[in-house]
């Protein structure tokens, strides 16, 4: 559990433009430091490889749909989102800012500790996470990085929720007792529909297109994969509504899929029945795929 270790207070951080802006110096003297070894010669013309790559120009398109090429040598800064080592990289340089933190003993001064994944990061702390943004802050721009002013707070966790690699974090209510607790949660739909969650429907929603022509068991099975995916994923924390939510959108687009397939009148609703679609026809429910998991 993030919160464990009653670290309440928490700086919930967002890198603006992290890959668009690392610069490219001082990126390359992160890579070398990692490379640089006992072959100089094979090791320099690696780094020579990878400059190339950081400035290769970039192919974009505009509001208009017009292609253009972008940055290329004149580049000083950025990685290729998308860029095959583009992750790589991207740890390499964020790992300057969390070695930083370790050897100036900001944990212990702070009573904080960082919670990372590449350049997604939280900072939880016992009361010092306003000293934690303010220090972090000023490291960042060192680093040539900057926090994105509008999405970057300070919480307190036994208020307010955050959310961090698709799960929510914080106050939660038990609906059969109505008592509170701190805990964490897959995506929720009391405060809307969030990006994991519209992710999943618009990955539903690829699979299901007219033009899948493809037999129903090999649709279901793919079908299943991702809601399989999906439930081993968000398996830690409460997920009844967001289960319930995602169990609807999977009936309405099998049952849309399958109408048009076989011509069936008002769009399948009284031919294809829901108990159908999770049980003959063979569609995972969420809740039923988390429960076969627990028990394996």
């Amino acid at each position: 559990m993030l919160l464990r270790q009653n670290h309440t207070d928490v700086v919930d951080a967002d890198l603006s433009q992290y890959f668009d802006t690392m610069p490219h110096h001082e990126l390359m003297l992160s890579i070398a430091r990692r490379i640089l070894g006992s072959s100089p010669r094979t090791d320099r013309d690696m780094l020579r490889l990878i400059k190339q790559w950081l400035k290769a120009p970039v192919e974009t398109t505009d509001g208009g749909g017009r292609r253009r090429m972008e940055d290329g040598k004149a580049s000083r800064q950025g990685t290729p989102q998308g860029g095959v080592i583009s992750p790589l990289v991207a740890n390499l340089y964020m790992n300057r800012f969390l070695k930083h933190w370790r050897q100036s003993g900001r944990g212990e001064a702070l009573q904080a500790h960082v919670i990372n994944y590449a350049d997604d990061f939280v900072i939880l702390s016992r009361g010092h996470a306003a000293e934690a943004l303010a220090w972090t802050d000023r490291v960042m721009t060192r680093l040539g990085l900057s926090l994105n002013r509008t999405k970057t707070c300070v919480r307190d966790a036994r208020q307010e929720r955050f959310d961090f690699l698709g799960y929510s974090f914080g106050p939660h209510c038990f609906r059969q007792t109505g008592r509170w607790f701190i805990g964490a949660s897959s995506p929720d739909q009391v405060r809307g529909p969030t990006k994991s969650v519209q992710r999943l429907k618009d990955k539903v929603a690829a699979i299901l297109v007219p033009g899948n022509m493809g037999t129903w068991e090999g649709v279901c099975d793919t079908l299943n994969r991702l809601v399989r995916g999906w439930c081993g994923y968000f398996s830690p924390g409460s997920h009844y509504a967001t289960d319930r939510v995602i169990e609807a959108h999977l009936y309405d687009h099998v049952r849309n899929f399958l109408a048009r397939r076989h011509k069936l009148p008002t769009r399948g609703s009284r031919h294809v029945r829901k108990d159908a679609v999770f049980g003959t026809l063979g569609v995972l429910r969420p809740r039923m795929c988390r429960k076969a998991g627990a028990m394996s």
